[in-house]
């Protein structure tokens, strides 16, 4: 696949109308340039999928904007759901009316289009999917064990994206608009290359604790100790700190959470990918116990931690990096970009708009990139909060000119 195969556009505007077309007018006069330098190569460029990511100000027009597209642009398929905002190469629209779209020339027997309506088979005859890009609506039941199912379908066991982010209708886009909980998304067969890394947006303020006792999300101890009393240690507390100063400290804490099979992968100041972040739901002080929204296992790790803007920057920038790296070791380039970030890391959390895609285009260059402010984001089979997903789509260099 030649380099300029995606293209990209985005808008904002009161008026889906306007936005669409300007964000259209700006992938189409990329995939032009693209069809001429196609022209140029001998390759022929037809675009097959399409990316659309609406913020939750058109999630109502969903239908309109798909059907549209499907008018403009017939024989693309079409995937995306709605976000808090949405995101483009070196922009953002946080919390107003915009969407961003990504077209993308892959050959059709290389991707399919999954939903409730299409489930994605790991036994097809004719297409075998490696990893997949995955839409989900937080609302579904047993969202935490269908995410494994689904990626167990897959022979890299890879997905990546996020949950729909809405104060309204929580519509998913896979050739069709879907409202009411499931999963949807493309799979993607081996022959596309993709690199995808996870950033999280969280830094440490104590050490690592072993769960030494926890029933269902109740942490009862840490260290052999009352959890509340070792948070309130972590936090800087003295243990007779009166209840309502404590209840707003945690308020503002989250746990990081690692299942404890490799103590060496959680580094006391330093998260990786294989590191959950939960919030704290409740305390006890008369059991000293604290709450989470997450199911605990004895023997797990825990590390109270709050966000960090300069942290998670900083971390994104170093994803981004290996991305690069990855893709100069295996001699490839980036053709585009799909980014999922948390919805709480939007807008003013970073000090100024589009911090977090200015950070990507830094490294990666103007790679043409679409994604969306989502309300838990997708990596590996599992689910993350307060992280962003960066995966990249990558195809081999074209070879340079002859040496004289």
């Amino acid at each position: 696949m030649n380099a300029l195969r995606f293209a990209a556009g985005h808008a904002a505007h009161a008026d889906w109308r306007v936005a669409l077309r300007r964000a259209l007018d700006e992938a189409t006069h990329a995939a032009g340039v693209a069809a001429a330098h196609a022209a140029g190569s001998g390759e022929a460029a037809e675009y097959t999928l399409g990316f659309c990511y609406l913020s939750d100000h058109f999630a109502a027009d969903a239908e309109a904007i798909l059907g549209e597209l499907q008018r403009r642009l017939p024989g693309v398929h079409w995937v995306g759901t709605v976000g808090v905002g949405v995101c483009a190469t070196g922009a953002e629209h946080f919390d107003e009316p915009a969407l961003a779209l990504m077209l993308a020339a892959l050959p059709r027997k290389h991707f399919r289009v999954f939903s409730g309506r299409q489930p994605l088979r790991a036994d097809g005859s004719d297409f075998h999917p490696h990893t997949a890009l995955v839409h989900a609506d937080g609302r579904t039941p047993d969202l935490q064990e269908l995410l494994p199912e689904l990626a167990a379908r897959t022979a890299g066991g890879y997905l990546f994206g996020g949950l729909t982010a809405s104060r309204g209708l929580s519509v998913q886009i896979a050739d069709a608009v879907f409202d009411g909980g499931g999963l949807s998304g493309v799979a993607f067969a081996a022959e596309v290359g993709i690199v995808s890394r996870v950033t999280q947006g969280c830094q440490p303020i104590g050490p690592r604790r072993l769960v030494s006792r926890a029933q269902d999300n109740i942490v009862v101890t840490l260290d052999g100790r009352p959890a509340l009393d070792c948070a309130l240690q972590d936090l800087g507390m003295p243990s007779d700190a009166a209840l309502e100063p404590v209840a707003e400290a945690l308020a503002d804490t989250l746990v990081g959470l690692h299942p404890g099979e490799d103590a060496e992968l959680v580094a006391p100041a330093a998260f990786g990918a294989d590191m959950l972040v939960r919030h704290i739901v409740g305390l006890d002080p008369r059991a000293g116990v604290v709450a989470i929204a997450e199911a605990v296992d004895k023997g797990a790790w825990l590390i109270f931690c709050r966000r960090d803007p300069a942290a998670a920057l900083a971390d994104l920038r170093r994803a981004a990096r290996e991305i690069r790296t990855e893709l100069a070791a295996s001699a490839r380039s980036a053709l585009g970009a799909i980014y999922v970030s948390c919805s709480g890391r939007g807008g003013p959390h970073f000090g100024r708009p589009a911090a977090e895609l200015e950070v990507i285009r830094d490294v990666l260059g103007d790679v043409p990139l679409a994604g969306f402010f989502a309300a838990g984001e997708i990596a590996h089979s599992r689910l993350y909060g307060y992280t962003g997903v960066l995966s990249v789509f990558a195809a081999p260099r074209p070879p340079g000119p002859a040496a004289r």
